[in-house]
């Protein structure tokens, strides 16, 4: 645990209308190391049973930790904690935050990527030929873009959701490196009698300027056969993920292939619902679900192998989830895609990718990768 600070954790929406905040934590938890991961996960659980808010996030390298057969891929090198929280008293509103927040001149240098062309189409030929041999259906192919951060973490917070509004959208500074996420993606939410809900996102297509066009965009997305069959792979796994902790039975699917739509993007979503089974904990949902195979690829465990083969940095935050949880069990988390983190020096590094099939070609996805960070690039000088 690190000592009581002046921290916070945001989000555009969560457990209060308008959105909330959580300020000036009781105490931080955090693991760092493998063996810091039960020990953390027993005080969230302890301080929730006490009647204790928790707000923070998980990077996505602890589901390496969750399953036997992936604990010796952890990275050794690692951005950022596996598990960071606060607890909190209680949530307050989050107007008085975006209030102090505005900077006009918040904004980033020109993005980099940190994989050119060429060395995306290596990976992700090695991916192709892994698909081809039958060992995975699809894979999350993903790379880093870095720049210069102008501007508060605060000012920069604001100016991205002023840009583009999303349901999923939290900042956090608990210590270390400012997370900034612009997700459209929710992981899971439970409501306070053990209702779950995870609302996997899969298939993209940039939006137009142009009212015509972009309404054949939607229609093209919706009735697309390669963006439906990825979708499916992954609502799937999320079924087979959410039996592990729900009531026999109880796990449906009332909503297949919807589309929604952003500022920048219109993505392909569907929504898998249960029963939790009684006595659950946080531990063991996230060691039922944790990473969201839509940042994974199917099926999972065989995928994750890929991933570390393929990215030979860690992901971090970003494809983790960030989240709060209620005294009384409620909880929402995102996946933590469309997420900057500032790590202090003035740099921010942006992670973007996409998920490979048997059909997919290394141009698209690296062009789809690429207008994913759109609507933090709109922000940067050319």
């Amino acid at each position: 645990m690190i000592a009581n600070t002046d921290k916070q954790v945001v989000f555009d929406r969560g457990p209060l209308a308008g959105g909330t905040a959580f300020v000036m934590p009781e105490t931080i938890i955090c693991a760092v190391t493998p063996e810091e991961v039960a020990p953390a996960f027993a005080a969230l659980e302890h301080a929730r049973r006490n009647g204790k808010w928790l707000a923070g996030y998980a990077s996505f390298e602890l589901g390496y930790l969750l399953t036997g057969r992936l604990r010796p891929l952890l990275p050794s090198l690692r951005p950022e904690p596996l598990l960071l929280f606060g607890v909190f008293d209680a949530p307050r509103p989050a107007e008085p935050f975006r209030a102090r927040g505005g900077e006009p001149n918040a904004g980033f240098s020109a993005f980099q990527p940190g994989w050119d062309f060429d060395r995306y189409r290596d990976a992700f030929g090695r991916v192709h030929a892994y698909i081809g041999a039958g060992d995975i259906y699809q894979a999350n192919l993903t790379f880093p873009l870095t720049a210069e951060a102008h501007g508060t973490p605060a000012a920069l917070y604001v100016a991205l959701a002023a840009h583009q509004p999303v349901p999923h959208g939290a900042f956090v500074d608990l210590g270390g490196p400012v997370l900034l996420s612009r997700s459209p993606e929710s992981f899971f939410r439970i409501s306070a009698t053990g209702e779950i809900e995870t609302r996997p996102m899969k298939g993209t297509q940039l939006r137009s300027q142009n009212a015509a066009t972009d309404a054949g965009r939607r229609a093209w997305l919706a009735a697309d056969p390669k963006n439906r069959a990825e979708n499916l792979m992954i609502v799937d796994l999320l079924r087979n993920d959410l039996s592990r902790v729900a009531e026999v039975g109880s796990v449906r699917v009332p909503e297949l292939f919807t589309v929604e739509t952003f500022a920048t993007v219109h993505q392909m979503t569907s929504r898998i619902v249960a029963q939790l089974r009684a006595g659950w904990s946080l531990d063991s949902l996230f060691a039922a679900l944790f990473p969201c195979g839509s940042v994974t690829g199917a099926p999972k465990i065989r995928a994750m192998e890929i991933i570390r083969e393929l990215e030979p940095e860690a992901r971090g935050a970003y494809c983790g989830a960030i989240g709060w949880v209620s005294p009384d069990g409620a909880m929402e988390f995102n996946v933590a895609i469309r997420t900057l983190v500032l790590p202090g020096d003035g740099s921010v590094r942006l992670n973007v990718g996409g998920g490979i099939v048997h059909d997919s070609t290394a141009q698209a996805e690296y062009e789809e990768a690429l207008w994913k960070a759109r609507f933090a690039t709109s922000l940067s000088a050319s």
